[in-house]
């Protein structure tokens, strides 16, 4: 293992999170030990019912409601999860930390389809007159627009911004905050990912022209990433926000501590618009766990990508057993398979789903796999049940985007 000064040591001391069917990190973690799936059904403009993932919190609790419908529903989301992670982390502002010295960066999917698709409907009720759009519009629908809204709702003057990396968003986050607190550029930074996607009929009408939008008579069971039956994406809102800290800090205000952020990595594929490639997912993985000076057989959990394509399950399966081949003490579960994918937000989610296992040495099972297909077979894949561990050593969590961006991010339990 490398050594790292304490400085340079990033910790996990609050989570904030609205997911389908939770509204906390305790109900979220019930639900995925429970086999639950958060997945109800839509009816889109245009395009009828759907399986989606629908988030449902207290819109209220740190703003009002003029406010929220001022602002985007990203932004409502944010507020919520940064809200709750602050709370969650014990920061008030008056002791250890400045706001103007902390950092809010947000990973998205996408931003500002859902309010011009909104915005083009509602001139239309009026023959496409434009003295009928919004002068919200600009601020709802510029990239900063979540991370933005968190800075106004609790004062935080620091740095504020959107990292767009697709649905590697999330992880990408997290990746920057932890980079800006070991160049010192912050000394709090408050990161996750969020997504408003389920406000789009475009990106459902997207991912159905591309075969890619899953489809099943109960919504519940429509997200099904390995199963032989998966036929596509079950598209969700959502999101989570962490904060983080420098080790020292942490330990000086006696702060809780979920974990340890040791390793981390982005890379490219380079190669297709939409196709997912194995080989650099692969490649991802390994850089990760050599900044993070580990070895495969040291990770216990692998929270996978898999959104229940086709060939990105299959992609992302080749790539874990050649990286994990022969690690007989590493298992492998999948989160979507309860809430589908929340874009922006996933890969936060997914280790915040995960987090617990440090403390319960439960690994949550995937759900709706009832015929796996042999091109996904991994050894250590826990379904239908969880699995208890003697102990939960390191998670890693993959998040892979379209144009080909993956990012993989290794957690580890905290040791003083």
């Amino acid at each position: 293992m490398k050594t790292v000064s304490e400085k340079e040591r990033i910790v996990i001391t609050g989570v904030g999170l609205a997911a389908p069917g939770a509204d906390s990190l305790a109900s979220f973690r019930a639900n995925l030990l429970a086999g639950k799936s958060g997945i109800s059904t839509i009816d889109l403009r245009y395009m009828g019912l759907h399986p989606a993932g629908i988030c449902s919190f207290d819109e209220t609790r740190y703003r009002k409601k003029r406010e929220n419908k001022r602002g985007s529903r990203a932004g409502c989301i944010g507020v919520y999860c940064a809200g709750e992670a602050l709370a969650d982390s014990g920061i008030n502002f008056t002791g250890s930390y400045d706001p103007a010295r902390t950092g809010v960066y947000v990973g998205l999917t996408e931003h500002g389809t859902v309010e011009t698709e909104n915005e083009v409907y509602n001139i239309s009720q009026y023959n496409y007159n434009v003295d009928y759009w919004t002068h919200h519009h600009n601020p709802r629908t510029v990239l900063n627009n979540p991370a933005g809204e968190i800075t106004m709702t609790f004062g935080l003057t620091g740095p504020h911004y959107s990292i767009g990396a697709a649905c590697a968003a999330g992880n990408a986050a997290l990746i920057q905050g932890v980079q800006m607190l070991r160049l010192g550029e912050v000394d709090l930074a408050l990161c996750g990912g969020i997504s408003e996607c389920i406000g789009s009929f475009g990106i459902f009408a997207s991912f159905r022209a591309q075969g890619a939008l899953a489809e099943h008579a109960d919504p519940t069971k429509a997200s099904r990433p390995f199963d032989m039956g998966r036929n596509g994406i079950v598209i969700s809102e959502g999101g989570c926000m962490f904060t983080l800290e420098r080790l020292e800090t942490a330990l000086a205000r006696d702060a809780k501590i979920y974990g340890e952020i040791c390793g981390y990595a982005i890379n490219s594929d380079a190669r297709d618009f939409v196709l997912p490639y194995g080989p650099r997912q692969r490649e991802c993985m390994e850089l990760a766990l050599a900044r993070a000076g580990m070895q495969a057989s040291d990770i216990s959990i692998i929270n996978t990508h898999a959104t229940g394509t086709k060939q990105g399950d299959i992609e992302e399966c080749l790539a874990i057993r050649e990286t994990f081949d022969g690690c007989s003490n590493t298992w492998v579960n999948n989160t979507k398979s309860h809430i589908g994918h929340a874009m922006g937000a996933a890969g936060v989610l997914e280790l915040a789903g995960n987090l617990p296992a440090f403390t319960d040495s439960m690994v949550h099972p995937t759900i709706n796999l009832d015929e796996l297909d042999p091109a996904c077979g991994l050894p250590g894949l826990v379904h239908t049940e969880p699995k208890k561990l003697p102990q939960v050593d390191a998670i890693l969590n993959n998040s892979f985007g379209m144009l080909g961006i993956n990012s993989v991010l290794i957690v580890k339990r905290f040791l003083a």
